[in-house]
């Protein structure tokens, strides 16, 4: 049998090891929401928004939520049982399930997994373009099924992943990034329903401090040759150059790419 060492990440329910009973009833369990995000060193970046997005997406599920203590406590423990650097994705879900009527008097729990760190893909990434909304886009909830399946579409058509245009011709996000332009001025963030990314409000808070021109603005394909540089971003990057989106090519903007950098690094790290 393995040593332990073997296996240094941990899965854990409120705060305590993950039993297979415990996890057995999640396997094709479809009703439930996320956060992810990259520790370092035992801290992490933006915990208040990540709370912030758990506590949301729990009263648009579930009515209620979890307290802020329970969560931290529980990304704490996981973390403590873990190598420094690490992956973490925190569940949060309702033992009744899915297919069921809802139980307000049926306490949520919460699911902490880590995992080896990550910095992303080096890039510069293509994009297809392709139709598509969200249910409940500003919920990082589980079991989207459509943005895997685009997912493949994409690389099918040759490109590494898909960006969404909405029924109003609008660019909205991409599979699991967030997009930002430049437009040789000010960053520029798409004006249409999403899921606001935890590394999104990082840098916009970032920028805002530092006074440097950022604007939200509908962005549609057609727009697209008016930008000066392209970007995606989510828990495990502030920023990947995006060298193609549809037809149309995105031209290289190094100084946007360290923009997004500097700003995502000003961010304090913070220990839970």
């Amino acid at each position: 049998m393995p040593a332990l060492e073997s296996f240094p990440y941990v899965t854990q329910r409120n705060g305590l090891p993950a039993t297979a009973a415990d996890l057995a009833p999640l396997a094709f369990a479809g009703y439930a929401h996320f956060t992810a995000m990259q520790v370092r060193g035992g801290r992490v970046r933006g915990l208040d928004l990540h709370l912030a997005r758990l506590r949301a997406a729990s009263l648009t599920m579930f009515g209620r939520a979890l307290p802020d203590t329970a969560i931290v406590d529980a990304l704490r423990s996981a973390i403590r049982a873990s190598p420094e650097d690490l992956s973490l994705v925190a569940t949060v879900y309702s033992p009744a399930g899915e297919f069921t009527v809802a139980q307000g008097d049926t306490p949520l729990d919460i699911l902490v997994r880590t995992g080896p760190p990550s910095n992303g893909p080096a890039g510069p990434l293509s994009l297809a373009a392709m139709q598509h909304e969200r249910m409940l886009p500003a919920v990082k909830h589980v079991g989207e099924v459509a943005k895997t399946y685009l997912l493949r579409q994409a690389a099918r058509q040759g490109a590494d992943d898909a960006a969404f245009v909405d029924r109003q011709g609008r660019l909205s996000e991409a599979s699991i990034w967030n997009l930002a332009f430049w437009d040789g001025q000010a960053v520029v963030w798409p004006d249409a329903q999403m899921l606001t990314g935890t590394t999104m409000g990082i840098v916009q808070r970032q920028l805002r401090d530092r006074q440097i021109p950022q604007r939200v603005q509908p962005v549609t394909l057609a727009d697209l040759p008016a930008m000066a540089g392209a970007a995606v971003m989510n828990s495990w990057t502030p920023g990947v150059a995006v060298r193609r989106i549809g037809d149309t090519a995105m031209p290289d903007a190094p100084a946007f790419m360290t923009l997004l950098h500097d700003a995502y690094q000003a961010e304090a790290l913070m220990a839970p």
